[in-house]
């Protein structure tokens, strides 16, 4: 390649590339030295844009990078420089199948990747459970306004399962054992109600379905984490946290507070500071515990989940059932060391 001029000592000079050539040009944009990609194929631009997308520099930039060691390589430069050669016909041919070419095997990639597919099962079980609470709700409400004598608490579970296999509101009351009522839907009415209380039927076991796969999916991932707070409440830590690698990063401390977001914007406002998120306080040992404690067993738990998903992302000896039973214990042995609240100073 034939230098275009020599190179002054205090000059400075910058690489700057693209997938087809590589330039050594100097502060007057003067193009000192240059090396081009002439063996061009598909599968190569594809491993090759791969590369610079990753912030590698191209095989001709790290050619001239040896020519010229103090020379800075600036890996957007070809985009403001004039002079940078414009794509041929055949380059955005090229260049537009391989890209296609990569962006399939980006999606390709993301199926691996666990922590991803865990925020999609997650996203959708929490979805599913949103339309479900409400529907359940309706259908519950609903049934009520007909049967005034049913216990809408103490057989809200069956109450959808029955209405929709029941062929008439009457068929309800006899199979809850009260009275018929009197006010009787019309037929559009029952077929409305009944294809809702279906739905929610239908709706409950695709939940289940989504909490099976969730389960199966976090056990294997997650197993020390998942033995300690449980399958779900592990993968919905990771996907709060942004994946199992941050969450394995996370000082115990942010991660007792993960799902408390109101309580969190409460305390910048000048409220008391969350004891525990979402996710921690389902947890018996700290939901059932008085109020006055569970800040101290939120923060005992917080301390070994902590652990625990490092155990499970560093590749360590995954928890026994012996090692949380341990832990347990000792989360039930500081509620009783404080049986009553502290004496208000």
């Amino acid at each position: 390649m034939r230098l275009k001029h020599d190179v002054d000592a205090e000059e400075s000079v910058r690489i700057i590339y693209d997938w087809r050539l590589a330039r050594v040009i100097d502060d007057n944009n003067l193009i000192i030295d240059e090396l081009h990609w002439n063996r061009v194929s598909t599968k190569a631009l594809v491993n090759r844009l791969s590369d610079l997308q990753s912030g590698r520099m191209s095989p001709e930039a790290h050619s001239l990078k040896e020519r010229f060691p103090d020379a800075v390589a600036d890996a957007l430069g070809a985009l403001s420089n004039s002079d940078w050669p414009e794509l041929s016909e055949e380059d955005v041919r090229k260049f537009t199948e391989a890209s296609t070419r990569l962006a399939k095997r980006g999606v390709a990639d993301s199926s691996g990747d666990i922590d991803r597919r865990l925020d999609m099962l997650v996203s959708a079980n929490n979805e599913l459970r949103s339309s479900w609470t409400t529907l359940e709700a309706r259908c519950v409400e609903w049934v009520g306004l007909f049967l005034s004598e049913l216990d809408l608490d103490s057989e809200r579970r069956e109450i959808p399962v029955t209405v929709s296999s029941a062929l008439s509101i009457n068929e309800v009351a006899e199979r809850f054992g009260i009275a018929e009522t009197h006010h009787q839907p019309s037929d559009d009415e029952w077929h409305v109600l009944k294809s809702h209380a279906q739905s929610v039927v239908d709706l409950a076991e695709r939940l289940s379905n989504h909490e099976d796969a969730i389960r199966i999916l976090a056990n294997d991932y997650l197993p020390s984490l998942s033995a300690l707070i449980g399958p779900i409440g592990a993968a919905k830590l990771v996907v709060l946290a942004g994946g199992r690698e941050r969450l394995a990063r996370m000082p115990s401390g942010s991660l007792q507070v993960l799902g408390a977001n109101a309580a969190m914007a409460a305390h910048r406002r000048g409220a008391p500071p969350p004891k525990h998120g979402a996710i921690l306080f389902s947890m018996p040992a700290v939901s059932r515990s008085p109020r006055w404690v569970r800040g101290k067993i939120a923060r005992y738990l917080a301390g070994k989940a902590s652990i625990a998903v490092r155990v499970d992302h560093f590749d360590g000896t995954s928890w026994t059932k012996e090692d949380v039973s341990k832990i347990h214990k000792e989360a039930e042995a500081i509620k009783n060391k404080f049986p009553k609240p502290p004496k208000r100073k």
